[in-house]
């Protein structure tokens, strides 16, 4: 059975999150007296925690933990002391240089890398990533400082070169990440920036929203910027120049600007982009495109032994030669304008039926609909529904499914049960039909019995269904019906309330924890205090453990941030606590301290500082019943 509700526990705390830009769309509500009070309760208790973070980060052994420990305060105290913020980010751009040449002097020897491995090291460039767009929040001039004062000496191993264009490399990309972060902030800056990158044969392919963001300050200015991009691209060979095609995609995608917002097309509000390119200059590019892509043929099948692999004989893979990589470049292209078809047939009539000739021709979709480019982000049941339609049947029941679901999730039975009636197979629809049966009875002020309920969530096939079920019928009855609401909420934690045997079952537990936190906090900490007692368990099996079955520790010291499921977990534990800390600091910065491995409470407590500070609280569910 569909999910009927997915909570999403966001991995890793140190992926920050912009609250200020999603929440642009919203009115500014005018805060009352109580509230600012509260909100500099929370911000003198969030400073305080701080300062014992960064305390304690003194005694951090690894240059990676601490300076990512630099990197978030810094990002923090930026609005508070933004001398002090600075001094930070310097302190981080110094040990990631550090570690960059400490990695290139490891590659000259020809040594192992520092983390042990034989692979290269990434932890320095991921930090360097992490410093220079946290940077970029703030203050794009020194962003650029950063990028570099932090470049990291030039590898020893030489780069195979293939075609006039070198390959594109982690330095660019960083580059033109920064570029588009920066728009947003300094976008004369950006563009200065992106015509400096044009200059030298760059085609960054976040350009688009340097144009889009630069419009709003200086339109005539984004249109010379917008006309000079052009004019390099079609002066490129769209062929040879991956780069440069890539951004020919990211221009064409969401159409022509248009006189007036009302006047988009659909295909643009589908895709969630916004055009960069006045019509005149879209349509030159939008033609230079298709001249090259028309160049495209079916590939070759190659038959005969393989002359590749290891061995005796064998001599390793061959490099594409370079009529290969023009035709794999005029393929690419070919597929990415699939979905500027409408925009084809609408300002180049001439060339469309030449255009949907080739894409029969190399066994490529001529209906736009087929490329599925548009399903981003969260979509809603009719668009869910008029991508099925267009979809290859063997994900079209899970798109239809979908829809369903999504109807019933924007409060929508009627639409749900049509879909489901329609498009769904019997079993599918006879679950989407008990679903909405007792999501309807749970919002009737009398309410559902309690038994009928769990008669329901018996049917489901494993307990993340049934736990699903419980927490979204709780929250739907958390008006109509909120003493319903919190025996769901009992249920779920007697579901859950057990010793975790993996993953999942702390993830489960959270969940619960969750939902608990508006209605009973205390349950909530009970929730996570039994957690963090097992997860202490597991660190110190981990650390005995570790060069043996796991390597989490690297000398004595857990990494702040690494890609396994501990410090995953420990993460979600820390979002959970900065939820509860804005109602209850000291229960929760006492629940931090539980921590035994340092690190662990270093995490936990960055968590609850940057959901202090948050402009935005942290997610809670909407139930605010008080128990008697």
């Amino acid at each position: 059975m569909k999910k009927l509700c997915i909570l999403a526990l966001v991995f890793g705390f140190f992926c920050f999150s912009e609250p200020s830009i999603l929440a642009q769309d919203k009115p500014a509500e005018q805060p009352t007296a109580e509230d600012q009070e509260k909100k500099a309760e929370r911000e003198k208790n969030a400073y305080r925690l701080l300062d014992q973070v960064l305390d304690e980060a003194q005694s951090l052994r690894l240059t990676e933990n601490r300076v990512r420990v630099q990197i978030n305060a810094a990002d923090l105290l930026w609005d508070q002391n933004q001398g002090r913020a600075r001094s930070m980010f310097t302190m981080a751009g110094e040990g990631v240089a550090e570690m960059g040449r400490i990695q290139t002097s490891f590659e000259r020897r020809g040594a192992q890398n520092p983390d042990g491995s034989g692979r290269p090291n990434m932890r320095a460039f991921q930090l360097r990533q992490e410093l220079v767009l946290a940077a970029a929040r703030h203050d794009a001039a020194l962003a650029y400082q950063l990028l570099a004062a932090t470049k990291p000496p030039a590898s020893p191993q030489p780069v195979e070169q293939r075609g006039p264009r070198p390959p594109f490399t982690s330095e660019e990309n960083l580059e033109q990440t920064l570029l588009a972060r920066i728009a947003a902030l300094d976008p004369k800056l950006a563009a200065q920036n992106a015509e400096q990158m044009l200059e030298k044969g760059q085609f960054p392919r976040t350009l688009s929203e340097v144009i889009n963001q630069l419009a709003r300050q200086d339109p005539e200015a984004a249109k010379k910027l917008a006309d000079k991009t052009v004019k390099r691209v079609q002066a490129a060979n769209l062929l040879t120049n991956s780069e440069a095609a890539a951004l020919v995609q990211a221009l064409l995608s969401p159409g022509p600007r248009q006189p007036s917002s009302a006047t988009q097309t659909a295909t643009t509000q589908f895709r969630g982009r916004a055009p960069s390119l006045e019509q005149s200059a879209y349509v030159d590019l939008l033609s230079s495109a298709i001249d090259a892509a028309l160049k495209a043929t079916p590939a070759q099948i190659q038959r005969g032994p393989a002359s590749q692999g290891r061995g005796p004989g064998r001599t390793g893979p061959q490099q594409p030669t370079d009529a290969q990589i023009e035709q794999n470049n005029a393929r690419r292209l070919l597929a990415g304008l699939q979905v500027v078809l409408p925009m084809v047939d609408q300002y180049l009539p001439a060339k469309a039926p030449v255009l949907r000739q080739k894409l029969t021709e190399m066994g490529m979709s001529t209906n736009p609909g087929m490329t599925f480019n548009g399903i981003q982000g969260n979509p809603t049941a009719d668009a869910l529904v008029q991508a099925a339609a267009t979809a290859p049947q063997q994900v079209q029941s899970r798109l239809y499914q979908q829809a369903a679901y999504k109807a019933l999730e924007e409060g929508d039975a009627d639409r749900a049960r049509q879909i489901a009636t329609d498009h769904l197979s019997q079993k599918a629809r006879d679950s989407l039909m008990d679903a909405i049966q007792i999501r309807e009875m749970a919002k009737k002020p009398d309410g559902a019995r309690l038994e009928e309920i769990r008669q329901v969530v018996a049917k489901l096939q494993n307990d993340d269904d049934k736990l699903n079920l419980l927490l979204q019928v709780a929250d739907d009855a958390q008006k109509e019906n909120p003493k319903l609401a919190v025996q769901l909420l009992d249920e779920a934690r007697q579901m859950t309330n057990r010793r975790a045997t993996g993953y999942n079952n702390f993830e489960q537990q959270l969940r619960v924890a969750h939902a608990f936190a508006p209605v009973d906090p205390a349950r909530s900490f009970e929730i996570l205090d039994q957690g963090i007692s097992h997860l202490n368990e597991l660190l110190g099996a981990a650390a005995v453990l570790s060069g043996f079955e796991i390597n989490m520790f690297r000398d004595g010291e857990m990494a702040l941030q690494d890609g396994n499921g501990l410090t995953r977990i420990i993460n979600q534990y820390g979002r959970e606590l900065a939820v509860l800390a804005r109602t209850d600091f000291e229960r929760a910065e006492t629940l931090a301290s539980r921590f035994q491995v340092p690190e662990s409470r270093i995490m936990t407590r960055l968590a609850i500082v940057q959901g202090l500070l948050a402009q935005t609280p942290p997610d809670q569910t909407r139930i605010t019943v008080r128990q008697d």
